[in-house]
């Protein structure tokens, strides 16, 4: 699925900035991105990666968050209890799985390539309801207040400029750089774009090995760094 030309137009703009942060909603993936499955015997069995929980605890805290993993319902649900308090899971607005992408029986069960269109969430009931000003029909979510985080550029191919794309995680506690710490201040520039769209066009995500060691060592009291001192 590309992207349709009215996106990329959208996407076009010069990127501007904001006086004060708005709603976002953040679209977060597990394995590969928060977490490492070292066995697909033991689906729900996992390695976290470094800040993990803090990054989660923020982003809920802080924005709107949708779970959106490509594992089946049950593992998804499983990982999310074990990540998750059940406050937690409380105010994630929604948690999507497998059975959310639009495969057919036999791509659902074999490793196909799952394509993640966020225009599937804006349309979804739920999703929509959760922004902060849908009552009043003068709000909904869209490619200037969304943001996708994924290992993979791919599953955002029709949206790619609301995707934060990040290496991914194989397991190592000690990997360097740590990088959702870099995601969680990178979020904070995003909430004040008056679209989104245009400045991960601009300016997209990048891994800044030296960045993320000052993070790392600026605060030994929040692990996610300074940004989250000022929000």
């Amino acid at each position: 699925p590309d992207p349709t030309p009215a996106y990329l137009l959208r996407a076009s703009f010069l990127a501007r900035t904001l006086p004060k942060a708005r709603a976002m909603l953040v679209v977060i993936d597990l394995n590969g991105t928060l977490l490492f499955r070292p066995s697909r015997n033991h689906p729900t069995k996992f390695v976290e990666r470094p800040h993990a929980r803090r990054f989660l605890e923020y982003c809920i805290a802080t924005f709107y968050v949708v779970i959106w993993s490509s594992a089946r319902p049950q593992n998804v649900n499983n990982m999310c209890r074990q990540l998750l308090s059940p406050d937690q899971q409380q105010r994630v607005v929604d948690v999507w799985a497998r059975d959310r992408f639009g495969l057919t029986a036999a791509d659902y069960s074999t490793r196909t390539q799952c394509y993640k269109r966020l225009t599937k969430l804006w349309a979804d009931p739920v999703v929509a309801a959760s922004h902060p000003d849908a009552g009043a029909g003068s709000g909904a979510w869209n490619q200037g207040n969304t943001v996708l985080i994924d290992d993979s550029i791919e599953k955002a191919r029709s949206e790619p400029f609301n995707a934060i794309t990040i290496p991914e995680f194989n397991g190592d506690i000690n990997e360097q750089p740590t990088v959702l710490p870099l995601v969680h201040d990178y979020l904070n520039t995003l909430a004040h774009q008056a679209d989104i769209s245009t400045y991960i066009r601009s300016h997209p995500f990048a891994v800044d090995e030296e960045a993320s060691v000052l993070l790392q060592h600026s605060d030994s009291n929040d692990e996610l760094g300074n940004a989250a001192q000022n929000n």
